[in-house]
């Protein structure tokens, strides 16, 4: 399943990149602004940018400005979000209201940056007195604004808030660029330096029904988390997913993930609750995913499970490691990229990283042993199973149990 995603960067007055806005887009010739709900173009912006390409390779390092409209900006969303990578952009037609101005606060008090979208001064100016003390960007559209809208702004600005930057946008000639920095504009953006740039990839398709099970888990007075643990486990997509919250999200530490039930403790039942929400909401504007990546997810979960038994017999500690090797050994397939740059946007310890890598560790046998049993290598099977000191029956009865779980749940 492909997904789009525009960037555009922000110049300073170096012209050098500050940061980047990303942009909504449904495919590869679209750039511009899709007929779609702004609070599904935003979630599905996020989604993708976050949790299926990654933060790390669309920003470089810069922090991205995401538009936000007036219910998405009231809903917590935006707080699961790493405050130094993301602006907040608040869209033009969300009307500056008490309850807005709190908000904003409450966001500013949490280390959110603020920008205002195609800001226009009102008649009645007094509210932005309140509002303005937590702005930090105010981005002024040098299309549709006039000279003397464009003085309004910028003069209230110099007099009574210096500490705002003022940004300007669709900036398409020398002319208009050479006017901004006369006026005292710090960032730029613009077809005078570069159209947004379409970014495409690959998404693994979401079993919608296993979300809303995960969701009745989580709704109960007292959720059992070995219940939540195996739900998602059930999921491919979802298990990826949570991976790339915890690397992205404001929780983010440099503690490694070693099996699905520590990443859901870490995050915490809340915030789960919150993201399967937002990610069911998502899929289900989706279509069902083709029979291709189908047959990859019963396979990787097939892997799972035999690799996780096969560590079982052997009284290996921790088996959910091996559960992890065998779930992501097909992710390249999957999101049809290189293994080796998702697995470093993955909270995964180092030895389930190597051993997907194909690096030699101890538990590389046991997914090669599973993926030789998968493709009838009899010969490869009977060395692995004996080095392993596995009766070979024990071999064909553990791919056996993990078939019939996989078909069980798929």
């Amino acid at each position: 399943m492909e997904i789009f995603i525009g960037r555009q960067p922000i110049f300073n007055t170096n012209e050098q990149v500050y940061s980047y806005e990303l942009l909504y887009r449904n495919g590869i010739e679209n750039n511009a602004f899709p007929d779609i709900d702004s609070d599904i173009a935003t979630v599905e912006l996020i989604i993708n940018s976050f949790l299926s390409i990654g933060f790390e390779e669309l920003s470089n390092g810069k922090p991205c400005f995401i538009n936000f409209t007036e219910n998405l900006l009231m809903n917590d969303i935006m707080e699961q979000l790493n405050p130094s990578q993301v602006v907040i952009e608040i869209l033009e037609d969300v009307p500056i209201t008490k309850g807005l101005i709190k908000r904003v606060k409450e966001l500013k008090a949490k280390g959110y940056r603020i920008a205002l979208d195609d800001f226009i001064m009102q008649e009645d100016s007094s509210i932005y007195n309140d509002l303005f003390p937590y702005i930090d960007i105010i981005k002024v559209d040098f299309i549709i604004s006039s000279v003397d809208e464009r003085e309004k702004i910028e003069n209230r600005i110099k007099k009574l808030f210096p500490h705002i930057i003022l940004l300007a946008e669709k900036v398409e000639t020398m002319e208009q660029y050479i006017d901004a920095i006369q006026r005292g504009y710090k960032l730029f953006q613009g077809y005078f330096f570069t159209k947004p740039q379409i970014i495409r990839a690959n998404d693994i398709p979401a079993n919608l029904l296993q979300y809303y099970r995960v969701i009745a888990l989580l709704r109960v007075e007292e959720p059992d988390i070995d219940e939540i643990t195996e739900g998602i486990e059930h999921d491919i997509a979802l298990s990826y997913k949570l991976m790339k919250l915890i690397n992205s999200s404001s929780k983010r530490s440099k503690f490694k993930i070693r099996s699905i039930k520590q990443a859901i403790l870490h995050l915490g039942l809340e915030d789960l609750k919150r993201w399967i929400y937002i990610l069911t909401y998502r899929e289900s504007q989706k279509y069902n995913p083709s029979g291709a990546y189908d047959e990859l997810m019963k396979t990787s979960l097939c892997r799972a499970k035999m690799c996780e038994l096969l560590a079982k017999y052997n009284n290996k500690r921790n088996t959910s490691e091996y559960f992890l090797i065998g779930m992501f050994s097909l992710i390249d397939a999957l999101l049809r990229r290189p293994i080796k740059s998702i697995l470093m946007q993955l909270p995964l310890s180092d030895e389930i990283v190597e051993t997907i890598s194909g690096s030699d560790t101890s538990m590389q046998p046991y997914l090669q042993l599973t993926v030789a049993v998968e493709q009838m290598d009899f010969e490869v099977v009977n060395k692995i199973a004996n080095d392993l000191n596995i009766n070979i029956e024990e071999v064909f009865e553990s791919f056996k149990a993990a078939n019939k779980w996989t078909n069980r749940i798929s």
